[in-house]
């Protein structure tokens, strides 16, 4: 008794591989602007607790005079350093990791800047990255 065997030719692989080769080059992109928008975040998630303190400080005063004193950033986890002068700039900085797979080949800093308007109250604007890795609540 004879059996045949049958498989892939040799276009079909090719067509497979290729199909792969597309997908992969639209993905590595996307997943790097995924990791950069992730460490902003987390960077901002940790500048918000000094964004409250100097909010809280400007409503009890209703001065941004020396809104950022006694206020300092400590090294831990993603944040490399950072620093809150008595004008109540949030700057945090991010660590660059060395990992192949997390290292997307830029330092990422987020600046958070207090605004009074003309009712009186303060609002935020963020600096620091391009405005596509900042959160909606940046934007």
């Amino acid at each position: 008794m004879k059996t045949i065997q049958k498989g892939f030719t040799l276009i079909e692989l090719m067509i497979v591989v290729a199909i792969i080769g597309i997908l992969a080059a639209i993905a590595l992109p996307a997943y790097q602007d995924y990791t950069i928008r992730a460490r902003v975040s987390e960077l901002i998630l940790a500048a918000s607790a000094f964004r409250t303190a100097v909010t809280e400080k400007y409503q009890t005063d209703q001065l941004l005079a020396n809104i950022g004193d006694g206020l300092t950033i400590a090294v831990a986890g993603k944040i490399s350093g950072g620093s809150v002068p008595s004008s109540g700039v949030v700057t945090v900085n991010g660590v660059q990791t060395a990992s192949a797979i997390t290292n997307v080949g830029t330092a990422v800093t987020v600046t958070l800047t207090p605004v009074t308007n003309a009712a009186g109250s303060l609002s935020w604007t963020c600096t620091g990255v391009p405005l596509r890795y900042m959160p909606a609540s940046c934007r």
